[in-house]
């Protein structure tokens, strides 16, 4: 199994859990902190991915960290516990992304990333957003929006709307001109 799917699979046991026992939306900002924590200290990143160092060592690293944050909830405590008795602190990147994809989906919220070749303007990522927002037939407040810049593409733009990609760029259309012409060569 890959550590994105095995990621995913403690994402969602945490939200089920948070669903019953926590605030969903407190466990996510609690889990991101304490990836957070980890993540911005080098050493700490390391001594806890390290499969060289025993589980037990790294369950006592835990135990301090969230006595010194004191702010986990139970769910999320008990799950940071949980992968360092396993030796799995590895997946936090991948468990915090999983959480957050769960979280959105449960509150309904679509994810649309657009890429562009140039920043767009605040005017036009608002427009862009609304029309979104009608295309998928929710409220604007349900469509989160990210933008991002890709030279690569030369123009037109790439939008994904969960799994589903609509590539509009420049590069692509210029694949499929590549691809009509070497295949009328033939």
């Amino acid at each position: 199994m890959t550590s994105r799917a095995a990621g995913i699979r403690y994402a969602r046991a945490l939200f089920d859990v948070a669903l019953k026992e926590a605030d969903v939306q407190q466990a996510g900002r609690d889990l991101a902190e304490f990836a957070r924590i980890v993540s911005g200290h080098e050493g700490l990143s390391r001594v806890l991915s390290n499969p060289a160092i025993a589980a037990a060592q790294k369950r006592g690293i835990v135990d301090q960290l969230l006595l010194r944050a004191g702010t986990a909830s139970p769910v999320v405590a008990r799950l940071v516990r949980l992968l360092a008795d396993r030796d799995r602190l590895v997946l936090l990147p991948e468990i915090v992304a999983g959480y957050r994809a769960r979280l959105l989906e449960h509150q309904k919220v679509i994810r649309v990333e657009l890429v562009t070749a140039v920043a767009l303007p605040p005017d036009r990522v608002a427009a862009l957003h609304q029309g979104l927002a009608q295309a998928t037939g929710r409220r604007v407040e349900d469509v989160h929006l990210e933008t991002r810049v890709d030279p690569a593409i030369i123009g037109g733009a790439i939008t994904r709307i969960g799994s589903t990609v609509y590539d509009g760029s420049v590069t692509r259309q210029l694949a499929k001109m590549r691809e009509t012409l070497s295949g009328a060569a033939r």
